[in-house]
């Protein structure tokens, strides 16, 4: 009895990370998907995720779960670059080369970061956004 569950419960564990494995490899398989960083506005902490920008909006996936759907999603019409500065002294989660954009958004301020080889996409990705009346 006791063997049977240990062999469930390391089935289990082997199929939790199996599927966490496939959806990481889905996410970043993706076109326009970069490794991003999110904090929003308030927070003192960092999280890592995966971001995909295209089309009107930039959805951010936590990497760190096995959710599908996004936790973030940031409508490009809505979301306006205030700056753009390099990673401080509170900033320990991030890697030193990386870029920290601050943006104002209609649910408040949000920090992103990335690597600055991402950074001109993604500001050219913001800013070719259509006119808003």
């Amino acid at each position: 009895m006791t063997t049977a569950l240990l062999v469930v419960a390391a089935a289990l564990v082997v199929a939790l990370v199996v599927a966490f494995l496939l959806r990481r490899r889905f996410l970043l398989s993706g076109l326009g998907a970069v490794t991003m960083w999110l904090r929003p506005g308030g927070s003192s902490r960092w999280a890592v995720g995966v971001a995909w920008y295209g089309g009107d909006a930039l959805l951010w996936y936590r990497a760190v779960s096995l959710s599908v759907r996004p936790q973030q999603r940031l409508c490009r019409t809505e979301l306006h670059v205030a700056g753009r500065r390099a990673p401080g002294r509170d900033d320990v989660a991030l890697p030193d080369d990386a870029v920290v954009v601050s943006c104002e958004t209609d649910n408040g301020p949000r920090e992103l970061a990335m690597d600055p080889a991402t950074v001109t996409g993604f500001l050219s990705w913001v800013e070719s956004a259509p006119p808003t009346a």
